[in-house]
């Protein structure tokens, strides 16, 4: 993949030079680039805001009984989709705040949450060249989740001066909620043929 971009991307730089030079709009690109980049750092200065404040409320609650109270609350659903880790709560705890974070929209912040979940689940992998069934569940969990608040949508809406940045967020809800339910059952179907494929 990245050896790919490698390629892709100078394709595209020198396209994108070739195309503005010929037709005469190299000074409509200079400026065009001078100003991508103080957007994009203003943007970053933006999201950098609400990833610090949902960052610092996912640490403290990690510090308190809240987690616990959450992953109380989630164990019948986390038992549903990792039937291997009924038995190990502290997997468990760290998938509960992961699904919290990626529920409020916080991409950045479930992301370090996410990899020391998968870290541990590694670790009670049998086989460290395999995903075992709850890692695939995982991965497909994260990459569908449900966001019942796309915080990071609404800052970058946000940012870009939108006249009603949360206006996406019900039909947020039923694109994720339909894309989890869709990665959930095929997830499912697909272990259960390859785990009978196994056993025979």
């Amino acid at each position: 993949m990245i050896s790919l971009l490698n390629i892709v991307w100078p394709v595209f730089i020198i396209i994108s030079f070739s195309f503005a030079i010929f037709s005469g709009n190299l000074e409509n690109l200079n400026s065009s680039i001078f100003r991508s980049t103080t957007d994009a750092i203003e943007l970053s200065i933006n999201l950098l805001g609400t990833i610090c404040l949902w960052n610092g409320i996912m640490n403290i609650a990690s510090s308190t009984k809240l987690i616990d109270t959450i992953s109380d609350f989630l164990k019948p659903i986390i038992k549903f989709l990792f039937p291997e880790l009924k038995n190990n709560l502290k997997i468990q705890k760290e998938i509960s705040m992961n699904m919290v974070a990626n529920i409020l929209g916080l991409g950045n912040a479930s992301t370090p949450l996410g990899l020391k979940a998968m870290n541990s689940m590694q670790k009670e992998n049998k086989d460290k060249e395999k995903l075992t069934d709850s890692m695939m569940m995982f991965i497909v969990i994260n990459t569908a989740s449900i966001q019942i608040i796309p915080t990071t949508v609404i800052a970058i809406r946000n940012s870009l001066d939108s006249s009603n940045p949360t206006e996406i967020v019900f039909p947020v809800w039923i694109a994720t909620i339909f894309a989890a339910i869709t990665g959930v059952i095929v997830t499912k179907i697909l272990i259960k043929i390859t785990n009978r494929g196994v056993t025979k």
